[in-house]
């Protein structure tokens, strides 16, 4: 069964919460991250992307760098910009987006659920990555971002959550610039707090990694270097633990993630659709945009057209959690057999473009001259990433886009 632990939170104080919080690292360039911190003293990017302060051009990856990141986060900390709770609990995070709010749970995960599989993941990691985040753990020596992860819903959490969403006012209610909204209620009853965590330890088998499977790597290797230093280590010190937010699996959606080509292979357009014909039932939808309506159809945008592709059978395997899923369908029939793409990792003829831009942008790619072709795919469903995540298989490259991003500082978790 899932360890997840309340804990004494670092957050900002009320009035400054908006202007702190900040996307994730990795959704952003320096400049960007420039962009987004400029004016504001208080947004936790001079601790994230700490090369903002520095200048032009330094590697983010340099000490210097790093001891950036920490002189501001003790800065921030010293400014009252972020002030410690005394007592550990567990922390409500909800998001709005299009009308529709999810609620997370706020808790540490243990980082031996990890290393047992308690913890389930449906990615691969890179190990320069994880190293990235490790180094900025050591450094702060702090769980400074959460990772995004779910789990089988259960009635009695909700219960609970629903109950204090509905009597107590949040802490933190604000909208983002990006018009996603961002609520947030720190759980002060004693009873409750300690009655979660009794239901993720009775109730809760597994969770499962939704977005953040390197800082999710990271935080449970910090775990073991860390023990591993420590000759009085009991278990209980809180780098055994990391910070992650809990949701429900039946509360999230997961957005379609799509792909643009540069070229068709050598092929005309003529000879290329004939290929496609061989495996899919092709229509032609006409100019306006087609959106593909459920699983095995997809949509694809060629020379200014719109056209339907409905899978064949024999094409996909429903009882396989892997050839089940579409990414692999177009992969295997219409990427790799047709177009010569063999990595979908190294490849440069292929870019991924994330469902939250519409497909009004595959088409903006093609029109432009930039790319040959566009495929647009029905999103994978929760439960898909689950019996993936449960038969211990890992999802092809750029499955799965989850929106809204967490936003980093409204909580984090010393070590």
């Amino acid at each position: 069964m899932a360890i997840v632990k309340p804990f004494k939170g670092l957050r900002p104080p009320k009035e400054i919460a908006e202007t702190l919080a900040c996307l994730p690292y990795d959704v952003m360039n320096s400049e960007e991250a420039a962009e987004m911190a400029k004016g504001k003293e208080e947004s936790l990017l001079h601790v994230t992307r700490a090369e903002i302060d520095l200048p032009k051009g330094t590697d983010i990856h340099s000490e210097e760098v790093y001891e950036k990141a920490v002189e501001n986060f003790k800065e921030f900390q010293n400014k009252g910009f972020l002030k410690q709770d005394e007592e550990a609990r567990f922390y409500i995070y909800a998001q709005t987006m299009n009308g529709v709010t999810q609620y997370g749970i706020v808790g540490c995960a243990a980082c031996q659920d990890y290393e047992d599989g308690i913890i389930k993941k449906h990615e691969l990691t890179r190990p320069d990555k994880e190293e990235d985040r490790m180094v900025l753990t050591r450094y702060v020596n702090a769980n400074i971002e959460p990772v995004f992860f779910s789990y089988k819903a259960v009635p009695e959490i909700d219960e609970i959550v629903q109950s204090i969403v509905d009597t107590e006012e949040p802490e933190y209610d604000f909208t983002a610039e990006d018009g996603f909204g961002h609520h947030f209620w720190p759980v002060h009853d004693k009873t409750m707090n300690k009655r979660l965590e009794e239901l993720f330890a009775t109730k809760v088998p597994y969770t499962y990694v939704a977005d953040g499977h390197h800082r999710t790597a990271a935080a449970a290797r910090i775990g073991k270097e860390y023990a591993a230093k420590n000759p009085n280590h009991t278990g209980d010190e809180d780098y055994n633990y990391f910070m992650a937010v809990h949701f429900p699996d039946n509360q999230l959606q997961i957005i379609d993630y799509n792909r643009v080509v540069k070229d068709l292979n050598g092929l005309t357009k003529e000879e290329f659709l004939e290929r496609v014909e061989e495996h899919f039932e092709v229509k032609n939808e006409g100019k306006e945009v087609y959106k593909p309506s459920k699983l095995h159809e997809f949509s694809m945008y060629i020379d200014g057209e719109w056209y339907s592709m409905q899978a064949k059978e024999g094409t996909y395997d429903d009882n396989d959690p892997i050839k089940a899923l579409d990414v692999t369908v177009l992969s295997n029939y219409v990427l790799d057999e047709i177009l010569g793409i063999k990595d979908l990792r190294t490849s440069t003829r292929i870019d991924f473009v994330g469902g939250i831009r519409g497909l009004e942008e595959l088409k903006r790619r093609v029109d432009s001259g930039e790319m040959e072709v566009a495929f647009a795919l029905h999103p994978v469903s929760m439960q898909q990433l689950i019996d993936i995540a449960d038969t211990g298989n890992i999802m092809p490259p750029k499955t799965t886009w989850f929106e809204p991003k967490l936003r980093s500082g409204l909580v984090i978790h010393k070590l």
